[in-house]
């Protein structure tokens, strides 16, 4: 059987090995109907991702020739299947489709197994949503499409893709802060916040996870980290969010390590997966607690 990846370089393998297309328009075309598999992408959308929006004149044959290379590799790359998988790519007006399983490509794999995670959720089986998550992030390789020179159309699909898998770490994470795993958890959030240092969402779970590990100065010089960040870099102060964990930490009793008070404080419905990432959110201009170590 053929198998495609998107999250990471471009692959095309069978059993007898990888068996990915080589030229560099003939992958746009290929990373173009592997992302929109089981639909139709037009003529018009397929020219203006290998052209920029500014075709030849023989824009139209070209695009015919791209696809028939493209279905002889197929046929080729699966000899004992050659008939099935030439017709992988089928024409449907107003261009082409190309029929594809869920495991055949990488990317509904993952969709599949995170969608199964987030249903488990909802059902408490956490250790399982875990074990699903975890599954669904072992599928990247690295950047998507990292060795396709990316089009206007490209370029749009490659973002959304790092955003889900954005999604997936983040509820995954916040599984394994439900699962009271927090000791476990501040070395990859450090790594985090030192690739995200304006996220205030990890930042936000680091504070937390270092203050149910039993590390409440760690955690409140955490939270100095943030203010000094945000106050250099933005001028802003931290979030609300952010003022009621050091709040909490100044005033807790709790013992170390125990799951929080509030068991949904780090749960998102399924459909509400955590907000958007990469910069300050959820701004109040209120200035942060004066830290005590009392």
């Amino acid at each position: 059987m053929i198998h495609f990846g998107v999250l990471g370089a471009l692959e095309l393998t069978t059993d007898q090995g990888d068996r990915t297309p080589r030229g560099p328009k003939v992958r746009k075309v290929l990373a173009l109907l592997l992302l929109n598999a089981n639909q139709v992408v037009s003529v018009d959308a397929l020219t203006t991702e290998l052209w920029d929006g500014e075709p030849p004149n023989a824009a139209l044959s070209t695009v015919r020739t791209h696809v028939y290379h493209l279905r002889r590799l197929l046929a080729e790359a699966d000899p004992d299947g050659a008939e099935e998988a030439g017709e992988l790519i089928v024409t449907r007006p107003p261009g082409y489709l190309l029929r594809l399983r869920d495991n055949q490509l990488d990317l509904r794999l993952f969709g599949r197994l995170v969608s199964q995670g987030r249903a488990l959720i909802d059902e408490r089986r956490l250790a399982e949503a875990r074990e699903r998550l975890d599954q669904a992030l072992s599928l990247w390789r690295g950047l998507p499409l990292a060795d396709v020179l990316p089009g206007q159309l490209l370029t749009g699909h490659i973002s959304g893709l790092a955003e889900l898998r954005t999604q997936a770490l983040e509820l995954r994470i916040d599984v394994d802060l439900r699962l009271g795993r927090h000791r476990e958890l501040v070395a990859e959030l450090r790594d985090l916040v030192a690739a995200h240092p304006l996220n205030e969402w990890y930042h936000a779970r680091l504070i937390d996870a270092l203050h149910r590990s039993g590390r409440r100065g760690d955690a409140l010089a955490a939270v100095d980290d943030l203010r000094t960040l945000l106050d250099r870099e933005l001028g802003l102060q931290p979030s609300r969010e952010i003022r009621q964990l050091q709040y909490e930490i100044l005033t807790s009793h709790d013992r170390w390590g125990e799951q929080p008070r509030d068991a949904q404080r780090h749960h998102w419905p399924a459909q509400q997966l955590p907000h958007q990432r990469g910069r300050a959110r959820g701004r109040v201009g209120v200035a942060i607690l004066p830290r005590t170590d009392g």
